[in-house]
């Protein structure tokens, strides 16, 4: 294949993918916070799942489940603040688990479908990231709120989660991102190194490691740092071979 035609394929799919994951993104913050509301609705701490405080969905910032955590721990409600805190990243461990099953039991025939199951796995897997790898000592949080809940120590979350995420991840670079290199960067090695560096990009940085050195204090913030890390040794074990 010609340079100029790989670099306008690159540049297409990349530019496709971009918006993909930009409004994939913005579904799943949404979804992440009517999961708190909707769990804290189920349990009787909130009059109704739709009052969660809207924010910006493309730099993730302002929102708000709207739950009163401060009430239900004084209450002693601890194990509905558990429950209530934990229950988005119960919500994307599904989501992602189905995503790929689907992609690699062979399920999607259609490369686009394929294309939207990848990158929803992805903006669940930076989701997932970014609370488990990155924020599982917080005080704070969704993580925070389920160790403080159920009384454990955050190294239970860190270690326990973050082999089954680790999994998760490995599963999506091993399988799932060669069959949409296959699909959409098949003899051209540039838009199959853009895929890598964007997956990669968006999982441990976009969402989650640049958020976390962003808009987190002390020395929880250098867990952000780590990503950076994280995103080169991806680029390397998982690099486009010649």
């Amino acid at each position: 294949m010609e340079n100029s035609h790989q670099y306008t394929q690159t540049v297409r799919y990349l530019g496709i993918t971009v918006l993909s994951i930009l409004a994939l993104q913005s579904c799943m913050v949404v979804v992440h916070e009517f999961t708190h509301s909707t769990m804290a609705y189920l349990l009787g701490e909130m009059k109704s799942p739709l009052g969660i405080v809207w924010g910006n969905p493309i730099m993730m910032t302002g929102w708000d489940e709207g739950v009163n955590y401060t009430r239900i721990f004084a209450e002693g409600n601890d194990w509905h603040a558990a429950a209530i805190g934990f229950s988005p990243l119960v919500m994307h461990s599904i989501v992602t688990g189905i995503c790929l099953f689907l992609m690699n039991r062979g399920r999607l025939r259609g490369k686009w479908a394929y294309h939207i199951a990848f990158w929803l796995a992805v903006v669940n897997l930076m989701e997932l990231v970014a609370y488990i790898y990155m924020r599982a000592f917080a005080d704070y949080g969704d993580v925070g709120r389920f160790n403080q809940g159920l009384h454990l120590s955050p190294w239970w979350v860190f270690l326990l989660g973050g082999a089954f995420l680790t999994w998760l991840i490995w599963l999506l670079f091993r399988y799932g991102l060669p069959r949409l290199q296959n699909f959409f960067a098949a003899d051209n090695p540039i838009c199959a190194w853009s895929m890598l560096i964007l997956t990669s990009f968006t999982i441990f940085l976009w969402g989650s490691g640049i958020r976390v050195m962003a808009y987190v204090d002390g020395m929880q913030s250098l867990f952000g740092v780590a990503g950076i890390f994280i995103f080169i040794a991806t680029l390397v074990l998982f690099r486009v071979k010649a």
